[in-house]
């Protein structure tokens, strides 16, 4: 009996292994240097930092210029542009309603969803993440918590870090502490469900902070005063220590809940740097917004004990790898669809190797666009801000396009106020210069041309598929209407 017992339970401790459960926790903001154990000269992080000697560590991990760009790459597996997002906000932030995504694809394979804090992918109904993969939402409006902008794109009116009014399942709540307090606690709730049920889950905590307005909690804010480093930053560091606070207690959680050995933990953040980058921005070039490395270069932890040796990975990795990666760990079939829009690559060779194991990982080329042209106006023909704040990438070479102006002779179509963009191209050699201090762009003319013919074909594969550029938003914003439905205020 005990020999079967034995055989029993090794059975069941590799199905576990075969079909993990996920927890995903993305910040919002926070740079790559915006971590004690990256080198952060004044931050403290010590459950991060702990996190991160337990993981995977990809080292030049890509991911997008601003937030709902990188969700929704993470989401599908292919680049934003492609689901129809060029902006965060004028309807150009609503993912594709044709993409399919990578909680639709472990819902079909017996996995529960969750998201918990920002979604920012679209805010009407048939955009919401109840319709795009998740059984569980618990999320606020808009791109940030109280933000509210023309058309589709806005929160619950006058709402707060402290105390948000947050949409559960359909129904808005009140509650009573802070946002990533709140975040936090119901993700670990709901956890604490689906492992009494031994269902396979997969957790997408998807913060707000340390994004502005920077609003952290007074006790925490107050650990950075004194080091003259003006009020934003002393709360922006302020809300990633809570966050950090929140990181340890979940990996707390997930011990006692006797479920580490079968659970990947990943964490990420969405973009380059903010406030924090004056202060620490790993020695490289600009911050959120730009296609300098500044701009897109993202932590990537992965921890998985038993499974993954913690070590660097060097490989250059990104976003798009997500998708792939989660579904070849869990096993899960994906839609033809799914199939049909995935430009990223399963990681799971390199999360697998044991430490000095030489993977073999083809070069890649990927492709980065701040977009956002015409800013706050709709209906400005892409064209124009084709070359502005562009970027392609190898695993060598950064060709880098911050675009220079000229009269645009589009009139009939483009605002006569607006300018098109022509290239003003840069190349930087990062295997010498991950800073991105000399354009060696004379010396290799040919690495140019290579990657400019590159960007224009990529552009080209884009452009049908920009699908919101000129949709006309609603008059007012739907989670504006739907509070005052369910509330009368």
């Amino acid at each position: 009996m005990r020999f079967l017992a034995g055989l029993l339970f090794c059975g069941l401790t590799a199905l576990a292994a075969d079909r993990p459960n996920i927890i995903f926790i993305l910040t919002d903001d926070q740079g790559y240097g915006d971590l004690s154990a990256h080198g952060n000269p004044v931050l403290k992080t010590p459950n991060l930092d702990k996190l991160r000697t337990q993981s995977v560590r990809f080292t030049d991990f890509q991911v997008s210029p601003t937030c709902s760009p990188t969700r929704s790459a993470l989401l599908t597996g292919r680049h934003e542009f492609k689901n129809g997002i060029t902006h965060t906000i004028l309807e150009r932030e609503r993912m594709a309603l044709g993409a399919a995504t990578l909680p639709q694809q472990l819902q079909k394979a017996g996995y529960r969803t969750g998201i918990f804090g920002k979604w920012h992918l679209g805010d009407e109904a048939e955009y919401q993440p109840n319709k795009r993969g998740f059984d569980e939402v618990y999320i606020h409006g808009a791109g940030g918590i109280g933000q509210s902008y023309p058309g589709s794109c806005g929160d619950v009116p006058k709402n707060s870090y402290y105390g948000p009014t947050l949409l559960h399942n359909g129904k808005f709540v009140k509650t009573e502490g802070y946002c990533t307090d709140m975040f936090f606690k119901q993700a670990t709730r709901w956890i604490e469900g689906e492992v009494a049920a031994k269902r396979p889950f997969y957790a997408y905590i998807a913060t707000n902070a340390p994004h502005g307005p920077y609003h952290a909690k007074p006790e925490d804010a107050a650990l950075y005063e004194g080091k003259k480093l003006g009020k934003d930053t002393e709360n922006f560091f302020g809300m990633l220590h809570n966050i950090d606070l929140n990181v340890g207690q979940l990996m707390a959680k997930v011990d006692a809940l006797g479920v580490a050995n079968e659970t990947l933990v990943v964490f990420m953040n969405d973009n380059g740097g903010t406030a924090g980058v004056d202060v620490f921005n790993a020695g490289m070039r600009a911050s959120k917004g730009t296609p300098f490395m500044g701009g897109i270069r993202a932590m990537s932890f992965w921890r998985l004990p038993g499974q993954f040796q913690p070590a660097d990975i060097k490989a250059l990795a990104a976003h798009l790898d997500f998708a792939p990666t989660i579904l070849e760990l869990t096993g899960t079939p994906a839609s033809e669809q799914m199939k049909a829009q995935m430009e990223g690559r399963s990681l799971v060779p390199l999360l697998r190797a044991k430490v000095g194991e030489d993977i073999a990982w083809p070069d890649r080329t990927l492709f980065t666009h701040v977009g956002r042209w015409g800013n706050m106006v709709k209906g400005v023909d892409p064209e124009v801000g084709k070359y502005a704040q562009t970027s392609v990438r190898t695993a060598q070479w950064h060709l880098v396009s911050m675009g220079k102006s000229k009269a645009t002779k589009k009139a009939q179509r483009v605002p006569a106020d607006f300018t098109a963009v022509v290239a003003n191209w840069q190349l930087f050699d990062l295997s010498k210069d991950y800073g991105e201090t000399t354009d060696v762009a004379a010396q290799h003319p040919e690495v140019v041309a290579s990657l400019i013919a590159k960007h224009d074909a990529w552009w080209k594969e884009c452009r049908p598929m920009m699908v919101n550029e000129n949709v006309q938003g609603p008059a007012e914003n739907p989670f504006r209407v739907m509070y005052r439905e369910q509330t009368g205020k």
